[in-house]
């Protein structure tokens, strides 16, 4: 058999064996068939590994002649292959002792060889010592925080270290940072149900992706119209002691489509805004409007999904140093552009809250609270502490509490009142913490809660009637917790604890809370009788506060639905119109552009609008008009007062027209006249009949 025959059959093909420094001797063969000395064969009948190879194992013999920078490449990269070659040639060398090959010195072979082995004596050296680093690094890495937390208390307890002051109130980054991926509800989601139940709704979207990219507040659908830009805008006003100013912008093209919504919302008909949104598909107001419209007829999912393509066109039209999680953007709600905004995260938000995503709506509710956190127009405040107790995030409920309340007065509301006392009890409920942190937590909550019932006594009773629990005679039966307690309420007071207890009353229900607040319930009405002088403090507080509700709480009360809350609304805001785009807007609107006067044209009106309008004594056509105002130009101005003096005659005339117009009821038989009665009754009735008729006329 020839050699190139036992290279194909060893899968070796030529320039790939070994080489030594006698590889480049060749000798020239007559025939390639020849008997050649081949090693011998093992004792299974198998040729020795690697017997007759030389030590360097190359692709290419020209690189022999660069033997220095093979050796450096090969220590450098690392590679298997030198490790390799260095066991052969000394396994080659002590094959071919033993079976007694012959072996041809060349001066300097064991030199080189010495060369070759102590290079992959250096990588195997190098490799250890990279194997080490990493186990070493990974090890630091893992431990890294405990060794830095160790290090910080050493420095506190030798008070090298002393713990920065809380940045200012006035900046409040602390307490509205947001963090993005709180924003994203499938975080929660995943913590909930785990990856596979959120994963499945994503795979068919990742596959076909029409839309340009993520954004943090939505994702965008498949089902989706192709978004275009619609003319929305955001441009940066002023930046003042570190906070920016924006505002959103809308574009002529914008503008035109926004005086055709709201002529289709005074049309009353859904169906005209459904044709918009066929033409303008990111119309922000549109798809707001018709949300509360789908979510009205209970199609949750289709409302959802109109707020969220809101929210995605927004997004896409932020200012680049606009900030969501800064804390330090501005939006200014008394501009009509920017109240979509707000509007649309606040409905995102409730629909998170009712999805069961009441970290995710906390969020938001920070969001919204960061954009204008001193006029606070949607009134976040009475929410927050909702959802942070739904949340289980006591520690931020608490912390906006003690850092807001000398400025802001939180306590005064009935919501923080009553929230941060439960915080602090459902922190003293947590057994990982140490006993002394938990028995000074819980005696926080119940002072907190003592002082809550002594300022609002009128929110007890309806408490524990929306927790079906029944008090004990000593308190059902006391004047400071009476029926005397809730009708002294003033109607300001009354709204803010209707929405409080509409909302939140469920967050009561435990029997642990229901014990302790039976217990501090106890401890204030021997306060009470015992003279506390808090007690008449208080008192004088709800008599000159809460004398009335600022606009915002009401807009609040109309945006959350609470059919306790809504019912306690003053008449000047429920006889107004509340429109879902923009509920009571502020009195000092700053408006960029004004809405034309919309004119009908007589041939598209209908006729009994026509014909009901034409009785009014302001009523003219558009063709009147506009003649009016061309005479009026020509200096025709007699000529129009004619002719309006005219038309107020015709109208004249039609209402005396309608004024004698007598309608026949079908049920009644037909009477006949008075002459014919006359005539039927004769001559001897003659003088009876006279006397009726000086009288008024009687229908039997």
């Amino acid at each position: 058999m020839s050699r190139r025959a036992l290279r194909r059959l060893k899968g070796k093909q030529r320039g790939q064996e070994p080489l030594g420094p006698s590889a480049l001797q060749f000798v020239l063969r007559e025939d390639d068939d020849a008997d050649e000395e081949l090693p011998k064969r093992g004792p299974a009948g198998r040729f020795p590994r690697d017997a007759g190879k030389e030590s360097v194992r190359v692709n290419n013999r020209f690189e022999l002649i660069n033997t220095d920078g093979l050796e450096e490449e090969s220590v450098v990269n690392g590679d298997k292959l030198d490790c390799v070659t260095t066991d052969n040639v000394v396994s080659g060398n002590k094959g071919r002792d033993k079976h007694g090959g012959t072996e041809t010195r060349v001066p300097g072979a064991a030199a080189g060889s010495e060369q070759q082995i102590a290079p992959s004596s250096k990588l195997r050296k190098k490799k250890k010592k990279h194997k080490h680093k990493r186990s070493v690094a990974g090890e630091t890495t893992e431990n890294g925080l405990e060794d830095i937390d160790r290090i910080l208390e050493r420095l506190e307890e030798d008070g090298g270290l002393t713990q920065p002051d809380p940045p200012p109130l006035g900046s409040r980054k602390h307490i509205l940072h947001v963090e993005h991926r709180h924003l994203n509800p499938d975080t929660e989601l995943r913590r909930y149900f785990g990856a596979r139940a959120i994963l499945g709704d994503q795979r068919p979207r990742q596959r076909q992706r029409t839309h340009p990219k993520s954004m943090w507040l939505t994702n965008p659908k498949s089902t989706w119209p192709r978004y275009s830009k619609p003319g929305l805008s955001m441009r940066l006003l002023e930046t003042k002691k570190g906070r920016s100013l924006f505002a959103f912008e809308h574009s002529e093209e914008y503008q035109l489509v926004q005086h055709r919504f709201l002529a289709a919302v005074e049309s009353m008909e859904p169906n005209n805004i459904v044709v918009l949104l066929q033409t303008s598909p990111y119309h922000i107001d549109s798809l707001l409007q018709l949300s509360d419209a789908c979510r009205l007829q209970d199609d949750q999912e289709m409302a959802r999904d109109l707020v969220e393509r809101a929210l995605y066109c927004l997004e896409c039209a932020f200012h680049p140093l606009f900030s969501l999680t800064s804390g330090t953007c501005r939006l200014d709600y008394r501009r009509p552009e920017n109240r979509s905004f707000y509007l649309a995260l606040y409905k995102h938000m409730t629909f998170l809250e009712k999805r069961g995503c009441p970290r995710t709506a906390l969020e938001y509710c920070k969001l919204i609270l960061s954009l204008e956190p001193d006029e606070d127009p949607l009134c976040m405040l009475l929410l927050v502490d909702h959802l942070a107790l739904r949340a289980r995030s006591y520690e931020y409920l608490i912390c906006l509490f003690q850092d807001w309340e000398p400025h802001r007065n939180l306590s005064q509301l009935p919501n923080f009142a009553f929230s941060v006392p439960l915080a602090y009890f459902l922190l003293s409920q947590q057994v990982s913490r140490p006993e002394h942190e938990l028995s000074t937590t819980q005696e926080q909550a119940s002072f907190l809660i003592r002082q809550a019932l002594t300022m609002f006594p009128g929110v007890l009773m309806p408490l524990l009637e929306y927790c079906s629990v029944r008090p004990d005679p000593i308190v059902a039966n006391h004047p400071f917790f009476g029926p005397n307690a809730q009708i002294s309420q003033s109607p300001a007071l009354n709204q803010l604890v209707s929405l409080y207890l509409g909302r939140s009353h469920f967050l009561w229900k435990e029997p642990a809370i229901m014990s302790w607040l039976e217990e501090n319930v106890h401890a204030v009405v021997q306060a009470v009788d015992a003279g506390d002088p808090a007690v008449g403090a208080c008192e004088s507080r709800r008599r000159t506060l809460y004398q009335r509700a600022p606009r915002n709480i009401h807009r609040h009360v109309i945006l959350s639905e609470i059919k306790e809350a809504v019912a306690t609304l003053p008449p000047e805001v429920t006889t107004q119109s509340v429109m879902g785009f923009d509920p009571l807007p502020p009195a000092d609107t700053i408006y960029s552009y004004i809405r034309p006067e919309r004119q009908i044209p007589v041939g598209q009106a209908n006729t009994v609008a026509l014909f009901f309008r034409s009785l009014l004594p302001n009523y003219s056509t558009e063709e009147d008009r506009l003649q009016e105002e061309r005479l009026d130009q020509e200096g025709g101005i007699a000529d129009g007062l004619n002719r309006v003096q005219g038309l107020n005659r015709l109208m004249m005339a039609v209402r005396e027209m309608m004024a004698n117009f007598q309608f026949n009821d079908v049920d009644l038989p037909h009477l006949p006249r008075r002459g014919n009665l006359e005539n039927l009754m004769g001559d001897d009735d003659e003088d009876e009949s006279e006397d009726e008729g000086e009288g008024e006329g009687v229908w039997d």
